[in-house]
C-alpha cells in the first residue's frame, strides 16, 4: 500500500438460488482469485450467501441457519488469506430478519452492517421478509461471540489508519440521505456497496452515474458489487454490473450480464489530500459511529489503473474539442470584461508567431467580436532582433493580418544593441543578460504603445512556464492581462489546433497549422542556418512531463516519488525512467526557486482545476525550500 494504493475488488460469483453450500464455495473460489492478485478489500453482493431472490424462503428457519454456517466456513476460509471482505447474508437477531453485509477478515467475523432503506415499490418488496435496521450500532452474540451489528460501522486498518471503510446495501445509495453519508464525516474514505440491482432499460447509465455522483460527492473510493447471472429470472434479470469509482471518476466497471471479478486500486492518500482542501467536507467532531480494526499487512501494491500522459488534454475527440470550445470562451469573456471595465480602445499583444502569442491574438479576436469592437482595434506587435527567423515572424505578419488586427513592426535589435552599450555588456557574450535584455525590451516596446493607443497588453505567458519560471522577470512575465495564465504548455497546443480545426478561412488554417508544427522557443539566441537554434524543452526539459508533474502535484499534493512512479506507468515506451527522473527534479527545483515570480502575477482568467494565481489556487512562499523534495526522490528505492 505505497503511497497510499490499495488494491480492491467487486466480484460477482455464480450462484444458485437458496442452494447456500454451493454459493459458499464460489465465494470462497473468488476470495481464492482475488487473494492471488492481491486485492485488500473485496466486495460481494447483495444476500449472495442464499441469493437475492430467495422471496418468501427467507422466512424459513432452514436457509437461515444455512446461511450462518456458510458465513463460518467463508470465514475460516479466509483464515490465511490478506485482506478484508464483504458478503451480503440474512440474519437473524432478536426474532426479526436483516439484510446485511458481513465483514470478514483473517478468519474472524467483524462485523454486521445492516440496511438501512429497504425498497418496496415496483419490483421490491424487501419489507414482506427484512426489517429495517436499528438506528446504531450495537453488539450482539454470533456463534458465541460479541460481534458489532448495526449501521454505519467503521471498520479501520491498524497498519494503516487513514484506511476507514464503511459498508451500504444497495437501496441505502440511492436514499435521499445514503448512510455512507455520515460514514464519510466520521472519517469512512472508502465505501462499499453488496448491491442486487437489477436490468431495466436505461438504469445501468443511472447507476453509473449515481455512484460517480456519490464517490464526488463524498470526496472517497467506492465498491459496488451486483448481484448477476444465477439469481431468479421469475420477473427480472441481475446483470452483475460492478463499479469501482474515485472521487467522481470510474476507474473499473465490469460487462453486464457476465458474472465477474473486477480489479483496480484506489488512492487513498489522494483523497485525504482532497478532503483536506475542500473545506466544504467537515468531519464531525462529535463522533458517534462504532469503530472496529482489521490487521492487514502493508506491502507494495502492484498498479493496475491507468494514468493518462497528458492529464490535462481529454482523450476522447468530441470531448476534447467541447473544452478547448469552453476554455476559449473563458479566457475571451475574462479579457471582455477587463477591456469593458477600463474603457479600453484597443489591445496590445506582441506576436511572435509561436503558440502562446497565436492562442492570446486568437483571444483577443474573440474578446473583441464579443464587445462588439472592430478587431483593427488590436495591435498586433512584431519585434524581430537577434534569434528571430523567417518562419515566424511571416507567420506572425501573416496571421494578424488574417484576423484583422492592425500589424505593427518595431525592429528593436538597435535599441538592445545601445542598451548593451549603457550597461557594458558584451554582445558575444550570450548570457541571461543578452536574453533578458531583449525580453525587457519588448515588453517596453508593448507598454508604450498600449500608453499610446489608449489600450492594454494581453499577456501570452502560459501555466507551464510560470511552473517552472521560464519567463524573464519584468519582460515577458508582465502584463496587463494574463489570457493563458492558467493554460497549460499542452493545452496551448490543443486550443490552437481546435481554432484551425474549425477555422474557415483556408489561408489562416495552415498559417495555424505552421505555427503547430514550429519547434517552442523564445528565439532570443541568433538562428543557425536560418533555423531556431534555441528550443525550449532542450533547456527545461518536455512540457507533457512537466505538465504531468505539475497536475499531481498541484492538484492532488503528490510527493516527488509517487509522481515518479506513476510517470513510469504513463509514459512507458515513451521516456526512460532516467529522462523521467532528471525532468522531474528539475521540476522540483524550478518550482520552488521561482515562485517570486508567481507572487506577483496579473491577474488572468481561471480555467481549469489547477492554477497558480496568488491571490487563487496556489500561495506560497518565495523562499520556501525544496530540500524535502528533492530528498524524497532521494531516497526512493
Amino acid at each position: 500500500m505505497k503511497h497510499g494504493f490499495v488494491k480492491v475488488a467487486a466480484a460477482t460469483p455464480d450462484i444458485r438460488v437458496a442452494d447456500v453450500e454451493y454459493n459458499t464455495e464460489q465465494i470462497c473460489r473468488l476470495i481464492d482469485e482475488t487473494a492471488e492478485e492481491e486485492a485488500k478489500v473485496v466486495v460481494f453482493p447483495e444476500l449472495c450467501i442464499t441469493g437475492y431472490t430467495c422471496g418468501d424462503l427467507f422466512t424459513q428457519d432452514l436457509l437461515l441457519e444455512n446461511a450462518k454456517k456458510g458465513l463460518q466456513k467463508i470465514a475460516t476460509h479466509t483464515g490465511n488469506k490478506d485482506g478484508i471482505f464483504f458478503i451480503g447474508m440474512p440474519l437473524a437477531v432478536d426474532g426479526e430478519l436483516y439484510n446485511v453485509a458481513a465483514a470478514v477478515n483473517h478468519g474472524h467475523i467483524l462485523g454486521f452492517t445492516t440496511k438501512t432503506f429497504l425498497p418496496n415499490y415496483g419490483e421490491f418488496y424487501e419489507m414482506r421478509q427484512f426489517c429495517a435496521g436499528p438506528k446504531e450500532a450495537r453488539m450482539i452474540s454470533f456463534d458465541g461471540k460479541m460481534i458489532p451489528f448495526g449501521p454505519q460501522i467503521l471498520f479501520v486498518a491498524e497498519e494503516m489508519q487513514s484506511l476507514v471503510i464503511a459498508a451500504e446495501i444497495c437501496e441505502d445509495v440511492w436514499s435521499t440521505v445514503p448512510p455512507s453519508i455520515q460514514a464519510a464525516r466520521e472519517g469512512a474514505v472508502l465505501i462499499v456497496n453488496c448491491s442486487a440491482s437489477d436490468e431495466t432499460i436505461g438504469k445501468a447509465t443511472y447507476r453509473k452515474n449515481l455512484i460517480e455522483g456519490q464517490s464526488a460527492r463524498l470526496l472517497c473510493g467506492y465498491i459496488y458489487a451486483n448481484a448477476g447471472e444465477g439469481e431468479s429470472t421469475t420477473d427480472v434479470v441481475f446483470g452483475g454490473h460492478n463499479i469501482i469509482a474515485e472521487n467522481g471518476t470510474t476507474l473499473a466497471m465490469g460487462q453486464r450480464f457476465v458474472n465477474n471479478v473486477i480489479y483496480t486500486e484506489i488512492d487513498i492518500k489522494r483523497l485525504l489530500s482532497e478532503r483536506r482542501k475542500n473545506t466544504t467536507f467537515q468531519l464531525v467532531e462529535d463522533r458517534k459511529l462504532m469503530r472496529v480494526p482489521f490487521d492487514m499487512k502493508i506491502q507494495e501494491t502492484k498498479l493496475t489503473r491507468a494514468f493518462y500522459s497528458r492529464p490535462f488534454v481529454p482523450g476522447e475527440e468530441g470531448e476534447r474539442a467541447r473544452r478547448c470550445e469552453e476554455i476559449l470562451t473563458i479566457q475571451a469573456m475574462g479579457l471582455k470584461k477587463r477591456l469593458a471595465h477600463t474603457h479600453a480602445k484597443s489591445a496590445v499583444v506582441g506576436i511572435s508567431g509561436g503558440l502562446d502569442s497565436t492562442l492570446a491574438l486568437l483571444v483577443t479576436a474573440k474578446a473583441f467580436d464579443a464587445l462588439g469592437m472592430d478587431r483593427s482595434g488590436i495591435t498586433a506587435v512584431t519585434m524581430p532582433c537577434f534569434g528571430t527567423t523567417d518562419r515566424t515572424y511571416q507567420n506572425a505578419c501573416k496571421m494578424s493580418k488574417k484576423l484583422g488586427a492592425t500589424l505593427k513592426e518595431v525592429p528593436i535589435a538597435a535599441s538592445v544593441e545601445q542598451h548593451f552599450k549603457d550597461i557594458g555588456h558584451d554582445p558575444e557574450d550570450h548570457s541571461v543578460t543578452y536574453e533578458n535584455s531583449q525580453a525587457r525590451e519588448r515588453t517596453q516596446v508593448l507598454m508604450d504603445i498600449a500608453n499610446a493607443a489608449g489600450g492594454m497588453v494581453i499577456g501570452t505567458g502560459d501555466m507551464s512556464e510560470l511552473a517552472l519560471g521560464w519567463a524573464t522577470y519584468n519582460g515577458d512575465h508582465m502584463s496587463m492581462y494574463g489570457v493563458n495564465a492558467s493554460v497549460p504548455k499542452t493545452l496551448v497546443r490543443h486550443l490552437v489546433h481546435y481554432y484551425a480545426d474549425t477555422c474557415e478561412d483556408q489561408e489562416l488554417k495552415e498559417i495555424l497549422y505552421d505555427v503547430l508544427d514550429t519547434p517552442v522557443s523564445p528565439e532570443l539566441l541568433p538562428p543557425k542556418d536560418g533555423e531556431i537554434s534555441q528550443k525550449t524543452e532542450d533547456l527545461v526539459g518536455p512540457y507533457e512531463l512537466h505538465d504531468f508533474y505539475l497536475y499531481y502535484m498541484l492538484r492532488f499534493g503528490y510527493e516527488p516519488s509517487k509522481i515518479y512512479r506513476i510517470a513510469k506507468e504513463a509514459f512507458a515506451g515513451e521516456y526512460d525512467n532516467e529522462t523521467i527522473y532528471k525532468w522531474l527534479r528539475t521540476f522540483c527545483w524550478r518550482f520552488f526557486a521561482q515562485q517570486f515570480k508567481r507572487s506577483c502575477l496579473p491577474d488572468g482568467p481561471k480555467v481549469g482545476t489547477v492554477a497558480l494565481s496568488p491571490r487563487g489556487d496556489w500561495r506560497m512562499p518565495s523562499d520556501a525550500c525544496v530540500a524535502g523534495w528533492l530528498k524524497n526522490l532521494d531516497e526512493m528505492e
